[in-house]
């Protein structure tokens, strides 16, 4: 009874700064390209400042997991927190000052929170009961319902908040969500890991690696979240560049896309305990490929809307089922390199297709930003076959 208190309350803490977090992700996506419109030296560099989100975050990857294994859950979190208050500081400061890179710097930094970030899914996984496992990891992901109208919407009041600097209003709530996240964690409740679990045998990282079960849960969470990105990141300047839509049009489509990104999360675990993992990963793939077909079938609003809302469902479908996936991959002791590195993997390819999603739209267009994401999914849903294939054999013998 009191293990399944301190589960809920954990849910509860890291629910709430998990939309915190996306609350000034989406805030951030939706407000520096527009503030790159204006200021950027290149319009191929428009993107740059979100795809630097990307980027910090690969780098902080495996240091982020590292450091919580050391310092424990409750400390790391707080620490990250830290670097969403400097980033909202960084950005505000490039509005200002009309200086593109620091803007860029800001997208840097707020990586880094988000590399810290990232763990919040894998942390109430790590005491809760099997049973609830998968769904705690899903609703944790929930949290980001109610920041998909609150990122866009907080973008889109900072817009004018002051005067003759549009925007630098928007950045300065980041600085105010980083401070909220981080009185909330001080209500968190994870026990740092025993003696014995930091010093249990360990296999070495490559023979985690090679297990079927690994290789599936990091290619298929890649690939959507490669996917998503790539697509997101170009949405707004497509949205407002290439087909001369208004600003609180994209506000509005990504609202909806952030929506159907964690709203599922408050039934996915159920699924995901019902039909299994690889069903549900299957499911997330084949929504993010409807989500081509309708963003190649047309441009006007509505079909911005229906494509970044399959985009997020099947986002939250496969990343959902492949992080619950991975948790059978490794012990206690081996929990924070194989975490780290899943994230590693994500966000290290992740952050090539956000860094040339900026390019790959200027010199290309909306269209091809779409068909680019193809083979990506072509590749996840080999992969998840054979795993499916894999778990057959070992089920018959």
């Amino acid at each position: 009874m009191k293990s399944m208190q301190r589960d809920h309350r954990n849910v509860l803490v890291l629910g709430t700064c998990q939309m915190l977090t996306v609350t000034s992700r989406g805030l951030f996506f939706v407000a520096s390209p527009a503030v790159g419109l204006a200021i950027a030296p290149h319009m191929a560099l428009v993107t740059l400042p979100a795809g630097m989100i990307v980027i910090g975050n690969a780098l902080a990857a495996m240091p982020a997991s590292l450091f919580m294994r050391r310092f424990g859950r409750k400390v790391g979190f707080i620490f990250g927190t830290f670097f969403t208050m400097m980033s909202g500081i960084v950005s505000t400061a490039a509005v200002l000052y009309e200086n593109f890179w620091f803007l860029v710097l800001g997208g840097l930094l707020f990586g880094f929170s988000a590399g810290f970030a990232q763990l919040y899914r894998f942390a109430v996984a790590d005491v809760a009961s099997e049973q609830f496992r998968s769904k705690a990891i899903s609703l944790v992901l929930a949290g980001g319902v109610f920041a998909g109208f609150a990122g866009p919407n907080l973008a889109n009041w900072g817009k004018g908040l002051l005067e003759n600097h549009l925007f630098s209003g928007a950045f300065i709530f980041m600085i105010a969500t980083g401070t909220l996240a981080t009185i909330t964690l001080l209500f968190l409740s994870i026990p740092n890991l025993t003696k014995a679990q930091m010093e249990g045998s360990q296999r070495s990282l490559i023979e985690i690696m090679k297990q079927p079960v690994f290789i599936t849960a990091a290619v298929s969470a890649t690939v959507a979240q490669s996917v998503m990105n790539f697509l997101m990141t170009s949405a707004p300047v497509a949205m407002i560049s290439e087909c001369g839509h208004s600003f609180s049009s994209v506000a509005m489509v990504i609202s909806w896309h952030t929506v159907s990104m964690f709203a599922p999360g408050f039934f996915t675990g159920s699924l995901i305990k019902k039909f299994g993992e690889i069903k549900i990963i299957s499911a997330g793939l084949f929504l993010q490929a409807s989500c081509l077909g309708v963003a190649l079938s047309g441009v006007e609003v509505f079909d911005f809307w229906l494509a970044m809302a399959l985009l997020g469902l099947g986002w939250n479908f496969t990343y959902t089922a492949a992080t619950s996936l991975m948790t059978t991959a490794y012990t206690a002791a081996e929990r924070a390199k194989t975490q780290g590195m899943m994230n590693q993997i994500i966000y290290t390819v992740v952050a090539i297709g956000s860094l040339s999603s900026g390019a790959f739209i200027h010199f290309f267009g909306w269209n091809w930003v779409n068909v680019g994401a193809m083979p990506l999914l072509a590749t996840a849903a080999i992969v998840t076959i054979w795993f499916a294939g894999q778990d057959r054999k070992i089920g018959n013998s």
